[in-house]
């Protein structure tokens, strides 16, 4: 028998986590805080920390897809999580310079 483990992301947080740019775009239409907070970390915490360690482990250059698309819908780059750094702090802490120069354009 095995345990049920349950989900502890919110649907825009598991968007995040799916690169599912689709459902997060819908679910921000739809009245999501662009700023909304899971697990310690803001959902553009959430999308810098993915992109990054989605490239890392893949072997692939980072993208800014999902950020990008938590800008258009008024995410704030300086917003931290009660448990994380501010999605810039995390863009400067992974290298990832794209997101860097994005964040810091809408900072």
């Amino acid at each position: 028998m095995t345990d049920k483990v349950e989900n502890l992301w919110t649907p825009a947080h598991q968007a995040v986590e799916d690169g599912d740019l689709f459902t997060l775009a819908r679910l921000l239409d739809s009245g999501i805080n662009p700023d909304e907070e899971c697990c310690g970390m803001t959902l553009l915490a959430h999308s810098v920390d993915y992109e990054a360690d989605t490239a890392l482990q893949g072997g692939t250059e980072m993208g800014v897809a999902s950020i990008a698309v938590l800008l258009a819908y008024g995410a704030s780059p300086g917003a931290r999580g009660h448990q994380s750094k501010s999605a810039l702090e995390l863009a400067k802490e992974y290298g990832h310079v794209l997101a860097e120069r994005l964040l810091e354009r809408f900072s």
